[in-house]
């Protein structure tokens, strides 16, 4: 009887250290941390969906979001449109599981879904909104978390570099990590707000950041401070890192803050 308990145990201990190295393996967002970023983009054909939309996120889901992860929302409309204005969300998670539990208590949360009936639950005759495109995004490592800007008069930049192939896409968030191009933006007080690569979404593979000015005057000044930058012409001189090579489009959007935006 001894004999088979110490066999049972053996076996359950030895199956317990085969298994220990999946399970430590497969638990998510392991030190170092980086943060996640939901990034949406909702394209709206008139002032009444921008309205149903923005009235959704100032009164249901920054609020939600605030008591569920303890997290700012960021709520951007076009500082110069073409037209309707676009509503650009940026949404933080401090770990990737976040995201998921997130999302589970959302779509099980009734007072949620009562209170923002009119957006979540409009009629496809009549939507509250057009289009909208979401991305999530990982932080780089070298600045893994958010940087909240000041909170004063502000526009920001989102910029999103394009590669042709994985791997220029690689190379150009080395860039940034590893051979100082972040310093650089913070040294020169270009406020960022955070750096990430997307994992899915569209136009992959990108890299999109957030910068932080004063006006379009500032703007100007510091990124012509940002070319003059020996540091910078150091780093782009280097034939491996040529735009050419690793950069197929940058887009440039320049959003102003609504009221209730976090960020």
């Amino acid at each position: 009887m001894k004999r088979r308990s110490f066999v049972k145990g053996s076996l359950i201990s030895g199956a317990a250290a085969a298994v220990a190295p999946t399970i430590a393996m497969a638990q998510p967002d392991k030190p170092p941390y980086v943060e996640h970023y939901d990034l949406r983009v909702y394209t709206f054909k008139d002032e009444r969906q921008q309205k149903i939309t923005e009235d959704f996120f100032r009164d249901v889901y920054v609020p939600m979001i605030k008591k569920q992860i303890y997290e700012p929302v960021g709520v951007f409309t076009e500082l110069n449109p073409v037209g309707q204005t676009k509503l650009y969300v940026l949404v933080p998670y401090n770990t990737y599981v976040n995201y998921e539990v997130l999302n589970f208590r959302l779509e099980t949360d009734k007072e949620y879904w009562a209170n923002g009936a009119a957006f979540l639950n409009a009629p496809a005759s009549d939507p509250a909104f057009e289009r909208m495109d979401t991305s999530l995004l990982r932080a780089f490592m070298h600045m893994r978390m958010k940087q909240l800007p000041p909170r004063e008069q502000r526009i920001f930049e989102l910029r999103q570099y394009k590669s042709a192939t994985e791997a220029a896409g690689k190379k150009k968030i080395e860039m940034f990590n590893d051979k100082g191009e972040i310093d650089i933006f913070k040294r020169l007080g270009f406020n960022p707000v955070f750096f990430g690569e997307t994992i899915f979404g569209n136009d992959r593979p990108n890299l999109t950041y957030m910068v932080t000015f004063k006006d379009m005057e500032d703007k100007a000044a510091h990124w012509k401070a940002f070319v003059d930058d020996p540091e910078w012409k150091k780093i782009s001189a280097v034939p491996e890192y040529a735009d050419a090579l690793l950069v197929s489009k940058i887009t440039s959007t320049m959003l102003v803050p609504t009221s209730y935006s976090g960020i």
